[in-house]
């Protein structure tokens, strides 16, 4: 079976490939980051999520300066290896606006209901 690091589609992305984090409990999606090799290595050896800025260009890991960090659980390749879906447990807001996700301004979600499934039509 292939390592985490061979499943992914480095070529895709020039090197980077999108990381959706979900917060592991509610699957409330909480932020889109990009991580290269080394920022995914990290994140596995650390246990902190750690991304590639595109605009810095060097890794960094969420918190290291507001202490709001995210702490890993899991880490999922997609079928065609060209993202990624990190599961973790935020400690503080995950957004940089003082949020608890990117994605819903002001809104507060409840997690998913898992008592739906799937339906084909």
């Amino acid at each position: 079976m292939k390592s985490l690091l061979e499943q992914v589609d480095w070529q895709k992305g020039d090197g980077l490939v999108p990381a959706i984090v979900q917060h592991a409990k509610t699957g409330r999606v909480l932020m889109l980051g990009y991580m290269n090799t080394d920022a995914l290595s990290a994140t596995r050896t650390c246990k902190w999520v750690t991304f590639y800025s595109r605009s810095r260009q060097c890794l960094w890991t969420k918190g290291e300066t507001s202490g709001n960090k995210l702490k890993l659980c899991s880490i999922e390749v997609d079928c065609d290896g060209d993202a990624l879906l990190v599961a973790a447990l935020p400690i503080g807001p995950t957004c940089h606006l003082d949020k608890t996700s990117c994605f819903d301004g002001e809104a507060e979600r409840p997690g998913f209901d898992s008592s739906e499934g799937y339906s084909s039509g």
